[in-house]
């Protein structure tokens, strides 16, 4: 006859969740690619077949030129 043994449920199944905390660069990384991504398209050197509103040409120059200081 054997024994029954009690095993601990895991982790992730108690508490449901709610207090879990990400590490730093859960948030990090996704902020970081947005910013490049954001970057690479404001270059004006790499837009050259791009044509697009200028209001939102001179918005993106303003966040630009916010970013750079």
């Amino acid at each position: 006859m054997s024994a029954h043994t009690q095993t601990r449920p895991h982790p992730a199944a108690q508490g449901g969740g709610v207090g879990a905390l990400l590490p730093w660069w859960a948030l990090a990384l996704p902020v970081l690619a947005f910013v490049s991504l954001l970057l690479l398209m404001m270059n004006p050197s790499d837009a050259h077949a791009a044509t697009g509103d200028p209001a939102l040409a001179q918005l993106a120059d303003h966040v630009r030129r916010l970013l750079v200081r």
